[in-house]
């Protein structure tokens, strides 16, 4: 396929901006991304286009946030149970030796899509330090943004989503449910009782050399997102419309999600001790 013309990728960035501004997506605004590029698209230029429509809609003053997780280097979570299901001691072993450790600088996202790790990879890009639900952020306060996220806090207090609250950031779902929206963790730390708390185990990369890092957070669950999200869509803070093929992306604020999450009910019986 050739490559597209610069005119081509002006188009295309054009018309994304525009369906941006027509959803609510407003100049000035910190916004937190999660996006499936294929539903969105085709386009020309791919993500790069995305971005640039992006950062045209919120404008220079503006921070751009995506998750840019690994939860490849983490021996406790879903991806190393099903990666490890059905080897032998011997195999697991094998397996265990050749896990990446976690590097802030180089580590790859994995399943957090095409944009995600385009804004990972630009020039300027900042990333926050957590070993397994890292964030990526460009802009003016990316660094400040990034700049604390305690290993024992995976999505809360010391972690990018409590700045993006207190920054009166939005969230914008780009051909991805609630399911993906990872602000609604944040109201899981900020429950009267929190989850029961676990441990967790995952591999990080100092110096050159991989050590495992044992730390206990509490137990995070998104089995109700989407069920939440239902209940959400009837808000009137809540914003839907199309952005390229996407026929139903969402925009809504941190605040209003993580708030309205702790006054539903089910939120707090769902994740009772």
């Amino acid at each position: 396929m050739p490559e597209p013309t610069a005119d081509e990728v002006a188009r295309a960035a054009g018309g994304l901006a525009a369906d941006l501004l027509a959803l609510g997506v407003r100049p000035g605004q910190d916004l937190l991304v999660h996006c499936s590029l294929r539903r969105v698209g085709p386009m020309a230029g791919g993500a790069a286009t995305l971005l640039r429509a992006l950062r045209t809609a919120i404008g220079p003053k503006a921070t751009l946030v995506v998750p840019a997780q690994t939860t490849y280097t983490s021996l406790s979570s879903k991806s190393f149970r099903d990666a490890t299901a059905g080897l032998d001691p011997v195999q697991l072993a094998r397996y265990l030796a050749t896990m990446p450790g976690f590097d802030q600088r180089t580590s790859p996202s994995r399943g957090m899509g095409a944009l995600a790790e385009h804004v990972r990879t630009s020039p300027g890009a900042a990333r926050s330090a957590h070993p397994a639900a890292s964030f990526a952020a460009l802009g003016p306060r990316a660094a400040e943004c990034m700049a604390l996220h305690d290993v024992d806090c995976h999505l809360g207090e010391r972690s990018p989503l409590a700045w993006l609250y207190r920054a009166d950031a939005a969230v914008l779902l780009l051909g991805v449910g609630y399911g993906a929206c990872t602000a609604l963790h944040l109201a899981e730390y900020r429950l009267p009782k929190p989850p029961a708390p676990r441990e967790y185990r995952c591999v990080m990369s100092r110096h050159g050399a991989r050590e495992e890092y044992v730390f206990v957070d509490i137990s995070l669950y998104d089995g109700d997102f989407e069920e939440l999200g239902e209940h959400l869509d009837r808000e009137p803070f809540v914003r839907r419309g199309p952005v390229g093929s996407a026929p139903d992306c969402r925009l809504l604020p941190v605040r209003g999600a993580v708030d309205f999450a702790l006054a539903w009910p089910p939120f707090s019986d769902h994740r009772a001790i």
